[in-house]
């Protein structure tokens, strides 16, 4: 009897072919990321911007029975509003006072301006030489240095970044038009999307879930929570600097929008030294005004309006969020503020699914 050769649908499960293929699969996949690694940033903030608006879409697909690219295309309209357009004045407003700002924040005119300032304070001169009559030499200069280096490192970090911003303006404009482009199509299938990384992954439904589910509370979190009480505390900082008419209120309510992300210290990195200036000045009243301002402000955010808003999606101690700030800043720059909690939230995640799931059958394999 004569018998067909078998093709190659027929064929069994072949752990070499199997692997085989994981090759393939391997090296295909590593040359995608290879080819949209360029655009990675701008894929993140998509996926996180488009998981935020949500919301917004649904309610003129789902409530106003729009199309879904009618509702995608206002959706993104409003993205360029709410986000495009302040964030371009607030990007040359900003570079224009970094550079005006520049020549104090380099060189030492800075810590000659403040050890100036002690200098010629009657309440230093006095509290000096009343520490002089018990044989205790004060040091001012020390005072002013560790001051100027807080400021210049504060101003240059931020003059760097307001400076690549505006040579690469017209980068900056594609790159948000690209986002944008990403955004109007993820907001019609991003579940469809979602459900085929997740039939894709290996991993329990469960487990899947329970990731995506983190990654959403913690954007959310930064984004929303953090993201709008810095910006809130960044403006009325920098709004309080033009009404006491301290210089340069734009880049230093910057600053104060990106420190109020970190946990313990905040605006108070800003304010407290700006206080400090004031009452060296002889500006008494200005310096109480700004250190109510401050405790009332952090008062009101860090346990009124966050708690609020945030919630108790997060569960994260706050020296982690503090390290995963600081480091996400000193490698990605100022989106490192999202990175960084990004990256601390997976490994987390990671770690609670390996102790729930894996960690008792890999100490019964082990012993």
């Amino acid at each position: 009897m004569e018998t067909k050769p078998a093709t190659k649908s027929s064929k069994t499960f072949s752990p070499l072919v199997f692997r085989y293929f994981l090759l393939l699969f391997l090296v295909s996949f590593l040359l995608l990321g290879h080819l949209f690694w360029p655009f990675l940033s701008i894929l993140i903030l998509s996926f996180l911007l488009s998981g935020l608006f949500q919301p917004v879409f649904k309610l003129f697909h789902l409530r106003f029975k729009f199309s879904a690219q009618f509702s995608s295309l206002v959706t993104c309209f409003l993205i360029v509003i709410l986000v495009f357009v302040p964030l371009m004045i607030f990007v040359i407003a900003l570079s224009r006072e970094a550079v005006g700002l520049y020549p104090l924040i380099k060189g030492k005119n800075l810590a000659l301006l403040l050890q100036q300032l002690l200098e010629e304070n009657q309440k230093i001169i006095r509290l000096k030489e009343l520490f002089a009559g018990f044989g205790i030499t004060l040091h001012p200069e020390r005072v002013t240095g560790a001051l100027s280096e807080s400021g210049k490192v504060a101003g240059l970090f931020l003059y760097d970044q307001a400076s690549f911003w505006a040579a690469n303006i017209m980068n900056f404009v594609f790159s948000f038009i690209m986002m944008v482009i990403v955004i109007f199509f993820l907001l019609i299938d991003q579940e469809r999307f979602i459900s085929y990384i997740l039939e894709l992954s290996p991993l329990p439904d469960q487990q899947e879930r329970q990731l995506f589910k983190k990654f959403e509370e913690i954007a959310k979190a930064v984004l929303v929570g953090n993201g709008v009480c810095g910006l809130l505390q960044g403006f009325l900082g920098g709004a309080v600097f033009v009404f006491l008419g301290i210089s340069s209120p734009i880049l230093w309510g910057g600053v104060m929008a990106i420190l109020a992300f970190l946990p313990i210290f905040g605006i108070g990195l800003v304010l407290v030294p700006a206080s400090v200036i004031l009452y060296l000045k002889g500006q008494v009243g200005a310096a109480i005004f700004m250190l109510i301002f401050y405790a009332f402000l952090s008062f009101a955010v860090e346990y009124i309006l966050k708690p609020w808003m945030v919630g108790e999606r997060v569960k994260m101690h706050t020296l982690l969020v503090f390290l995963s700030i600081l480091g996400g800043l000193s490698v990605y720059g100022v989106l490192g503020i999202v990175y960084g909690p990004l990256i601390v939230t997976a490994f987390l995640s990671f770690a609670d699914i390996y102790r729930n799931n894996y960690s008792e059958h890999v100490r019964k394999k082990t012993c």
